[in-house]
């Protein structure tokens, strides 16, 4: 087991070896497990349950919905928690169990429904082990180490996404299961494929429970205290909270907003696409919220967990918010990318519709394969980028990385051979590595410990957002606009991610010692 010793009599956190940030890291490889199997394979399930374009857009939601709802509460309640497993560890274990269980369940599943309703439990779960791994970083390893902490979790996160995203491809190209079936019946090797996977997401979550020991309260409040004169302005709020007569009157607002907005599209659903429901009922129940918390507030009850979320969401330091501008313009292109390529592949590159057609598991297969390319490549890329950063600034880095994987993106319509998309994918995989390190490497250094949970469960907000704004808009954009043909969803998402890479510029450069953190991984 990991040992962590005690602090100095100064309060300073002592450095990790290299296998205690392996061990502390390791659990990140079986969620991956997890989201691997589910970004490539679901899109699969739901067409073979009889789902379209349209209705997978809407299915494709749990995702980030549950991380809309689970990672702010979650991070909360870490926070706060110290027990017999520590800090963190009970949601990493709890967590893995139920996503475990929903892995077995869901290539199972008779109707659409079902299989909609197990992808819910399935990112809930998935979400409660994955944001507490995020903030973990944070509290087991001092600033000068955190970003070796997080290329570790991007390196895992590659390794368990090329592995998981290629075992249907390998069950049935390497151990002949057979990939095809009947109508309305999800192949073997895609149910064998979510068998091994939720077996290889608990034991890797098992791994860094046992193997890993968080500090105490006491110890962590020592290091606080210790890193008080190194804080920055990133860790003091932008602006005074609002006050209950704001937050009533914009939520005002917003829910009258909302309401409106739903009426025109819910009269006009043979001209809308009733996807944008999501959008407008969104809005109103963002404006509820703020009401709710309003009146929290009126009655002293500030102190409430969904009240001090929405203080620190508008409240959010001046980097968390042009961070959050590009985060949001770069998990656009990836919800389009997860929700669409199997659709796009097979329609454009294989020529199919025939969800029971030979051609169309081949296609789906290679989907498989080409996740595990980008996840292969950003195993490279968490090699790469701490080398680049050494002659470029963070934010230099993080635009080239968006550029590739944005320009990957609109290749896919360009490329005829869908063996040439293995070359867009190497793109992608340097976006896909940037995003999932060089962000949190920014922030964590300055975030203080009490909070980060919370805080990284807020800066997820702007994970979920755009997702939830593409699920409410591509299916409209691509059946208006492209008369249905799936491949421009991935167009679109290119060239958000390239748009993601100009706002990077707008980011303040971190300080030579922040760079330092990077550099010298």
């Amino acid at each position: 087991m990991s040992r962590i010793r005690e602090p100095n009599t100064m309060g300073v956190q002592p450095k990790l070896q290299f296998w205690q940030i392996w061990n502390m890291c390791f659990g990140f490889m079986g969620i991956q497990f997890g989201f691997a199997l589910q970004n490539a394979n679901v899109s699969r399930i739901f067409q073979t349950l009889g789902a379209d374009y349209s209705n997978m857009t809407v299915l494709w939601l749990a995702a980030p919905i549950t991380g809309l709802l689970v990672q702010p509460i979650v991070g909360y309640f870490s926070d706060r928690t110290w027990g017999l497993l520590g800090r963190r560890r009970p949601y990493f274990l709890y967590g893995a169990i139920a996503a475990s269980l929903a892995l077995v369940a869901m290539p199972n599943s008779a109707e659409l429904w079902i299989a909609a309703g197990l992808l819910w439990i399935l990112d809930a779960s998935i979400n409660i082990s994955m944001e507490p791994f995020r903030a973990f970083v944070g509290d087991m390893l001092p600033p000068s180490q955190r970003g070796l902490g997080f290329a570790m979790q991007s390196f895992f996160i590659g390794v368990g996404s090329v592995v998981a995203s290629a075992l249907p491809w390998i069950m049935a190209n390497w151990l002949s299961i057979e990939s095809t079936a009947p109508n309305g019946t999800i192949p073997d090797s895609v149910r064998y494929a979510f068998y091994v996977g939720a077996f290889c997401f608990l034991m890797a979550v098992m791994w860094t429970v046992v193997t890993t020991r968080e500090y105490s309260p006491d110890q962590l409040d020592a290091f606080e205290r210790h890193a008080v004169t190194q804080e920055s302005t990133l860790t003091t709020r932008s602006v005074e909270a609002p006050s209950t007569e704001t937050y009533i009157y914009r939520g005002g607002i917003c829910l009258a907003v909302g309401l409106i907005l739903t009426l025109i599209v819910w009269f006009f659903l043979s001209l809308l696409d009733r996807n944008l429901l999501i959008l407008t009922v969104g809005i109103g129940l963002f404006g509820l919220l703020q009401i709710l918390v309003g009146f929290l507030k009126d009655r002293n009850r500030g102190d409430y967990a969904v009240a001090m979320i929405i203080d620190d969401l508008f409240c959010m330091p001046r980097a968390m918010k042009q961070l959050a501008v590009v985060q949001f313009f770069s998990w656009f292109p990836f919800f389009a990318m997860w929700s669409s390529t199997t659709s796009a592949v097979t329609s454009h590159h294989y020529k199919t519709y025939d969800t029971t057609s030979t051609v169309f598991a081949e296609g789906a297969d290679w989907v498989g394969v080409l996740f595990a390319t980008y996840n292969s490549a950003a195993i490279l890329a968490a090699i790469c980028i701490p080398l680049m950063a050494r002659n470029l600034s963070l934010r230099s880095v993080h635009m080239i990385n968006l550029c590739l994987g944005g320009v990957g993106l609109i290749s896919f319509v360009l490329i005829n051979d869908p063996h040439f998309l293995l070359i867009s994918m190497l793109g992608i995989g340097f976006a896909w590595a940037s995003i999932l390190s060089v962000p949190y490497a920014l922030l964590s250094n300055v975030l203080p410990l009490k909070k980060m949970g919370l805080y990284m469960g807020i800066f997820n907000f702007f994970i979920v957002l755009p997702q939830i704004l593409a699920a409410s808009i591509l299916g409209v954009l691509v059946e208006k606009l492209f008369h249905g043909e799936t491949i421009y969803a991935l167009v679109i998402g290119g060239f958000s991610m390239v748009l993601a890479g100009f706002f990077t510029t707008f980011i303040d450069q971190p300080s030579p010692k922040k760079e330092d953190i990077i550099n010298h991984t």
